[in-house]
């Protein structure tokens, strides 16, 4: 061995001495580890030592796995040993003994083709006497979790234990520490190039302490995972015994007779294929489950699930189309292209083995009768009734259900309400389909799709179920009040039916017929106790409803029941209380609406137009005045939408363009203001088919002529006065009717409309009258003059006064 001064100001030494790469093991100071060595360049390098002082350089290698490590794969940081034994093996490896002295780093590596030859400065310990307090500080605390960690690792002998309990020398103490911790190469390595004393027990007892937190979480793992084994032996033992015991008492195993009693009923129960194979594959893996698992239950509740859906099982229509056609006519008044559609099913069902379920939707508003049509549709054709409520709905899974992995996982409600049925094709009713919402969960509206497709509700995959449901066979029948928020694609699934207002004459027949017999049964009276006079039930329909049901119909008759079953109770009356349209007044107060009164008195500005709404149709009046200004732009209030402030506008421009016909002076617009108000202002309104309205109540101001208070009108304008067809004919309609309106202008593109399926009692009471142009509307509802000035003697607004009395601002 060559030893030399490396610079005479440094106390270090450099010393030249062969190394031995190290895969895995970083050796420290004082440590005793043996070693084997295969490669032939390690070999080499302990036969040169073997021949010198037995002085050796350790150095760990950066990548463990390499077999020939270049000098960029060693660290340059090592331990400079003794050989304390060498042991050749009949393999041809060798097994070293080597002790660690001191720590050095590669300053050079020398040439030689045999093995690393380097050239290695001795480093010297770092201990500041200054820093004597914290370092025995940091040696207790370290001797302190050595011991605690030992009893944790249970890999550390006691011997080790003791050893370092006895160690003085700080340097060594954390040297020996370290060596028997279990921590990386690279972590080890690190504390190895510390050579400041202080520090290196400074970080040793923070490896320690992190160790010893591992520790204490695997241990406890260990304890809760060997808990829950002894748990589940300890079950498997007790259900053994439990078994030889009912086995000696000649008892049947109860899991074996429930898996018997699943066999049983899947030998007698028709399922499709794909579900047979499932349950006999949940049935095999539910023989070799514990029987208390949690898994067991949820096997055993999808094997009920599917088991107890009516898969074949269907009810029979045994009734002919005419006692279907008597129930519809006994259960409902009116609605006549419901019933007609039904009666064309049940026909064509009968020439049919196999017709697909139809899908309906019936739109109308509140009260008319949809679900309970649904209802009877069901009785009529001898079908169980089910029915879904959507209002609200907004979680996907409450249609295709949850996968069976999660906890409390059921089916969707289409197939938990086929269960109820009990039956393959019942009529199903899916209410309030346009008030489906969607979130973060899903769109409803989306997973209906499938559900209300005939070309692919054949192969319902519930998520629950994971096999295919047959669908097709069941009678759909959704319920809406608008169709605008139902999305196109699944409006386009389903056969649109509207069902409009009830007329006056079909109120007082379902009054009559059902509502006053329902009322009376829940009650508690008779026909003894009361009896209810047509002209009763008229004045209840036009002085305290005004609806396109009957749904306050029904609640003003079940409020006089009440009144009456009271005053029996009370008084011990029984003689029979005559109901009419007098007495009404008694029993209900003060009544609520006007009948046969639109304003009563022909006004100037004031014209009655017709609206469409979720409800049915309503009468809307439509108020003009004309006040002294500078020409300012039209003035809309009433809450008036986009649409029907664009009308006005249009309405404006065009009695603006026609001013020479009207005989308004040149300039007229210039002296004058225009305001339109549309009362009851807190309700939205919007539309096109104000537009004739506005127009007339606009020239009723200008020209100071009256407008007929018996005629409502609709249609939307142009520019050039021409009337276009207008939606919802029939419910503006019936509206009119039920207003007591004499007359009615309606646009001439929309005389085809009159034959879809308005009464023909409305059509017989209306006059109804088609316009093309403003100016027949004009000439329609404008009342003649009664005095000698024509229009053409029109004086502007800034040349006189403008009263009230005269009609200008409308009352």
């Amino acid at each position: 061995m060559f030893k030399f001064s490396r610079n005479r100001e440094q106390e270090q030494e450099s010393v030249v001495i062969p190394l031995l790469p190290l895969r895995d093991v970083v050796v420290f100071p004082h440590m005793i580890v043996p070693l084997f060595v295969g490669r032939e360049k390690s070999i080499s390098a302990l036969e040169y030592a073997m021949k010198e002082d037995k002085s050796i350089f350790l150095a760990a290698q950066k990548i463990a796995h390499k077999d020939d490590p270049d000098e960029d794969d060693i660290y340059r940081f090592g331990t400079i040993g003794s050989i304390i034994q060498l042991l050749r093996l009949p393999d041809g490896t060798v097994k070293v003994l080597v002790e660690g002295r001191k720590r050095g780093i590669i300053e050079e590596y020398l040439p030689n083709d045999d093995f690393f030859l380097v050239q290695i400065e001795e480093k010297e310990e770092e201990n500041n006497s200054i820093e004597f307090v914290k370092t025995e500080a940091l040696m207790r605390n370290i001797t302190e979790a050595f011991e605690k960690y030992s009893k944790l690792s249970k890999k550390v002998p006691n011997e080790i234990v003791v050893s370092i309990s006895s160690i003085d020398d700080p340097a060594k103490l954390a040297d020996v520490a370290v060596s028997h911790l279990t921590i990386k190469v690279e972590e080890k390595q690190h504390v190895l190039e510390i050579t400041d004393v202080p520090e290196r027990l400074e970080k040793i007892y923070g490896l320690i302490m992190s160790e010893m937190e591992v520790l204490e979480v695997e241990e406890r793992i260990k304890r809760r995972v060997k808990k829950q084994m002894e748990k589940t032996q300890k079950d498997y033992y007790l259900n053994e015994q439990m078994r030889a015991i009912q086995k000696e008492m000649g008892e049947e195993d109860a899991t074996k007779g429930e898996i018997k009693e699943i066999e049983k009923r899947l030998k007698e129960k028709r399922l499709s294929e794909e579900a047979y194979k499932k349950i006999k594959k949940e049935v095999k893996k539910l023989k070799m489950m514990a029987p208390m698992s949690a898994e067991a239950t949820v096997v055993r509740n999808y094997i009920d699930w599917i088991m107890d859906l009516p898969w074949y099982d269907r009810t029979e229509n045994d009734k002919t189309l005419k006692d279907s056609e008597e129930i519809l006519e006994e259960d409902h008044y009116g609605l006549k292209k419901v019933k007609e559609r039904i009666l064309e099913y049940l026909a064509v069902q009968s020439l049919l083995e196999k017709n697909k379920g139809s899908i309906l939707c019936l739109v109308g508003p509140p009260g008319v009768g949809k679900t309970s049509v649904a209802k009877s549709i069901a009785r009529a054709t001898n079908r169980d009734f089910v029915r879904l409520s959507l209002g609200g709905l907004r979680d996907e899974a409450e249609i295709r259900g949850h996968r069976k992995t999660y906890i409390g996982a059921l089916p969707g409600k289409i197939v938990q309400l086929l269960k109820k049925a009990g039956s393959n094709n019942p009529v199903f009713c899916l209410d309030e389909i346009d008030k489906l919402s969607s979130d973060f969960r899903g769109d409803p509206a989306s997973a209906l799709l499938e559900v209300l497709d005939p070309e692919q509700n054949f192969a319902f995959n519930d998520n629950y179920l994971e096999v295919d449901y047959d669908l097709s066979d069941i009678m759909f029948i959704t319920t809406a009040n608008v169709l605008q928020t139902i999305p196109a694609p699944l409006q386009d699934r389903m056969e649109v039916i509207r069902i409009a207002g009830y007329t006056e004459p079909e109120k007082l027949n379902i009054g009559r017929k059902y509502l006053v017999t329902k009322q009376m049964e829940a009650n508690g009276l008779t026909e003894e106790n009361i009896v209810f006079t047509d002209g009763a039930l008229l004045s209840i329909i036009r002085r305290y409803t005004r609806e396109a049901g009957v749904r306050n119909l029904e609640r003003e008759i079940a409020s006089i029941c009440r009144k009456v079953a009271r005053k029996i109770v009370a008084d011990g009356y029984v003689k029979q209380v005559k109901v009419t349209s007098k007495t009404v007044e008694k029993y209900l107060g003060i009544p609520r609406y006007r009948y046969g009164e639109t304003e009563g008195k022909d006004r100037i500005g004031l014209t009655i137009g017709l609206a469409w709404t979720e409800v049915g149709g309503e009468l809307l009046d439509i108020e003009a005045t004309v006040v002294r200004g500078t020409g300012k732009p039209i003035l809309t209030t009433g809450k008036l939408g986009d649409v029907m402030q664009e009308s006005a506008q249009a309405a404006w421009t065009f009695v603006r363009s026609r001013a020479d016909e009207f005989g308004l002076p040149e300039n007229f617009y210039k002296e004058i203001d225009i305001h339109i108000h549309v009362p009851e202002g807190a309700i939205p309104k919007d539309g096109p088919s104000a537009g004739v309205a506005m127009v007339t109540s606009i020239a009723s101001a200008l020209l100071k002529r009256k407008v007929r208070s018996d005629i409502a009108m609709t249609g939307e304008i142009t520019l050039r006065g021409r009337v276009l067809p207008i939606g919802g004919l029939k419910e503006k309609l019936l509206a009119a009717h039920r207003g007591n309106v004499k007359t009615v202008l309606i646009p001439n593109e929309n005389k085809k409309d009159l034959e879809d399926d308005i009464p023909r009692n409305v059509l017989k009471e209306l006059e109804i009258v088609f316009v093309e142009h403003v100016d027949e509307v004009l000439e329609k509802a404008l009342v003649k003059e009664d005095r000698g000035k024509s229009s053409s003697d029109f004086v502007p607004y800034a040349e006189k006064q403008i009263n009230t009395e005269n009609g200008v601002v409308p009352v």
